[in-house]
Parts: structure tokens; C-alpha cells; sequence
């Protein structure tokens, strides 16, 4: 997929995840095999600007091209003044987001709360696209509600103001993550436009990652909750789609190597105390359907310092490994 002078290939996509998609998680799910990964949401509130929270958020110093930043907002103004900002300090694609369904970004009228206004979105689009020299992509949802999908008219909106690129979560807002994602709509949208279409939605397994493509038509795929706790995802998916053959699913070690890794870049992202408590949803997430989990997150969530963190984590995925090595 070609993103302005931005080639991203494999055309597999991190999705922007608030509290999910830090520094630390996009730079592994790049050497994973993502071929891009979008920042959490920023706000575009200049007030907010300055909290150690943005700050983090962006905090792009080391991370591969192109550096994708999420802006969130519902004025226009607002909107274009922090996309030059974020320019301004490292991003080269700016990705706005219409497709949040959160209750706090949606009552403020912004994320896909902004999809019932095609008026303004146009005037977001346009004050956004005209403000920052850099690709500015898009977000969103089908619709609002599921009897107004008009996923298509903002597409068309969205094609007109020079959006460089498009992605579509497969629910509307009234759905959140409730029931299946519906691909009928993400390729109305792809018939209906020339520019590229992420398809987003549901896609967990590199089968799923190919029947969405080829129900879709979509130039690539955005991948968000299938990436939590299975940051490999991108390569397994790569693999499948050039070689139609599954990769072996990651040894209990070799999990353990990239979870211990991923470790040791939250405590040096946020500090120690920080890092710990950030790292405890990805310790559920990697340990999910695996034997124990419930006692590991239980035992893991009560852990205070990161060497006692680290510790648990090798006990954990070096008694997965054990049965395996005797069998072998």
C-alpha cells in the first residue's frame, strides 16, 4: 500500500489503541513484521499538550519511518493546529480519528460521534489536509448507527479533501465491539474510492487476515485487539498470504524472549514503578489461553518492582517450555 511517498509493505497495519500503542509496542510489532503502527490518539487540546501523559505519547526519537501520529478533536481549528504540532515534532503521516466509539472521546463530540455530521467532518478533513505537508490518513467507523451506515458518503468526503489513505472499522459506533464486524460496507467503500482502504475488524488468525481481503477487496489490513499479547501476528500473516503455509506457532521460550524484551522497554519508556503497571495488561494478554493463567495473573498483578516482574515471567514461560523439551 502506497501511503503519499511511503510504501508500506507488508501492508499489514498496527491500529491506534489508546493505552495500547505506545513507543515500546509499536517499535516491537514493527520488527514483528508490522509494516506500520499508528500511536495511540493524541488529543488536539493545545491545554493537554503539556502533560506527561502527550508527552509520552509523543515521543517518537528511534522509531523506523514512517512515524504515524493519531490526532482526536471536533473543531477544525483545533484539529490543523495540532496536526502542525505533531509535524512538527516527528510525525510524517498524520491519521485522524472518526472512529473511536469510547463514551469520554464520543461525548465530546469527537472520534466516531463526528460521523453524524458529514458537514464538519468535510470541514475537519479539509482544515487538516490543508494545514501539514505530510499524507493526513483517516479512520473510521461504517457509521454511526447501524440503520445510517454512511461509511461511503464520508469516504467520498474523504477522497475529496486529499485524504491520503482510509480505514475502516467493520462495526459502527452504535455496535462498539459488540457481535461480528460486517465487511459488506469496507467494500462498498473500496468500489466507491481510488485511494488505498485499510480494512479493520475481527481479524485474529492469518485466515481471517486473507477471507477479509478477498471479502473486501481492501489494499491492507489494520489489525488491533488481534495484536494484543501476539505481537507476531504480522509475520504469521505475511507468511500465510505469500506462501498460503501457516508458520509453527512461537515456542513457549521464544514468547517468553519477546514478552522479557518488551519487559525491559516499558521500564526504560515510562521508569520502573510506571512500567510495571503498564506492563501487567500485556502479561495477561501474552499469557491468554495458556495453562495457568488465571493463577499467573493473579500472582503477576500483585508485583511492585520489575525484577520480581522479570522473575515471575521466566518461572512462568520456562514451566510451559519444560513439558515440551521432555517430550522431545
Amino acid at each position: 500500500m502506497q501511503i503519499g511517498p511511503y510504501r508500506i509493505d507488508p501492508p499489514l497495519v498496527l491500529a491506534p489503541m489508546a493505552g495500547v500503542t505506545d513507543k515500546p509496542f509499536r517499535q516491537l510489532c514493527k520488527r514483528l513484521g508490522a509494516g506500520l503502527a499508528v500511536s495511540e490518539m493524541t488529543a488536539s487540546d493545545p491545554q493537554l499538550w503539556g502533560t506527561r501523559k502527550s508527552r509520552l505519547r509523543m515521543d517518537h526519537a528511534g522509531e523506523p519511518a514512517p512515524v504515524s501520529v493519531q490526532i482526536a478533536g471536533y473543531d477544525p481549528a483545533m484539529m490543523a493546529a495540532a496536526a502542525r504540532y505533531n509535524v512538527d515534532h516527528g510525525a510524517q503521516l498524520i491519521d485522524i480519528n472518526m472512529g473511536c466509539p469510547a463514551k469520554k472521546v464520543c461525548k465530546v463530540d469527537a472520534g466516531s460521534a463526528l460521523l453524524r455530521d458529514e458537514a464538519l467532518v468535510g470541514a475537519i478533513l479539509d482544515a487538516v489536509v490543508r494545514a501539514v505537508d505530510v499524507p493526513v490518513t483517516l479512520k473510521i467507523r461504517t457509521g454511526y448507527t447501524r440503520a445510517r451506515r454512511n461509511g461511503v458518503a464520508i469516504a467520498r468526503l474523504a477522497e475529496s479533501a486529499g485524504i491520503a489513505a482510509l480505514a475502516v472499522h467493520g462495526r459502527t459506533r452504535e455496535d462498539l465491539y459488540e457481535g461480528a464486524a460486517e465487511y459488506d460496507t469496507i467494500a462498498a467503500i473500496k468500489a466507491a474510492v481510488r485511494i488505498p482502504v485499510a480494512a479493520n475488524g475481527d481479524i485474529t488468525t492469518p485466515q481471517k487476515a486473507r477471507e477479509v481481503l478477498a471479502r473486501t477487496g481492501a489494499d491492507a489490513l489494520l489489525i488491533g485487539r488481534g495484536a494484543q499479547g501476539r505481537p507476531w501476528i504480522f509475520r504469521e500473516i505475511a507468511h500465510f498470504l505469500a506462501t498460503g503455509t501457516l508458520l509453527p506457532e512461537p515456542s513457549p521460550s521464544e514468547v517468553g524472549r519477546i514478552l522479557l524484551g518488551h519487559l525491559e522497554a516499558l521500564y526504560a519508556f515510562y521508569g520502573e514503578q510506571h512500567g510495571v503497571r503498564i506492563a501487567r495488561k500485556h502479561l495477561g494478554w501474552y499469557a491468554k489461553d495458556r495453562p495457568e493463567n488465571a493463577a499467573f495473573r493473579a500472582v503477576v498483578n500483585g508485583v511492585v518492582t520489575a525484577e520480581e516482574q522479570r522473575r515471575m515471567t521466566r518461572v512462568y514461560f520456562d514451566g510451559l517450555a519444560a513439558p515440551m523439551s521432555r517430550a522431545a
